[in-house]
């Protein structure tokens, strides 16, 4: 497996980590619908938590939430919308990044609650 693919299942395990320590109640990971993945689907309280999980080695070209495109947006909120409807879910739907940065021998992981808006 590429170094990159490694580093960016790390930065997943490191997310789910994160969310149980605070609260968070993981659905799924690495769920998928047609052309979409999404990498966590979580709940805390009365909001289901679609999380998207950006890893980088270095900030050189950009912070990790620089890299979800408006494309990515778009597949998510169809996925999304899928999946609320699959499981007849009745819950507010709130979209979060979750970047990770390699950062001396450990990581830095910034949780961005409501990192875009759909409409």
């Amino acid at each position: 497996m590429a170094d990159h693919n490694e580093l960016g299942t790390l930065g997943e395990e490191l997310a789910v980590e994160f969310l149980e320590k605070n609260g968070y109640k993981i659905l799924e990971t690495n769920w998928t619908f047609q052309k979409a993945e999404v990498d966590i689907i979580a709940t805390k309280d009365s909001v289901l938590a679609v999380i998207e999980v950006k890893t980088r080695s270095s900030i050189e070209f950009g912070l990790p939430q620089d890299f979800v495109k408006p494309k990515k947006i778009q597949l998510l909120v169809k996925a999304i919308n899928e999946y609320v409807i699959s499981n007849d879910l009745d819950l507010e739907v709130r979209f979060d990044i979750i970047a990770i940065q390699k950062e001396n021998k450990g990581f830095l992981i910034e949780h961005i609650e409501d990192a875009f808006y759909y409409f």
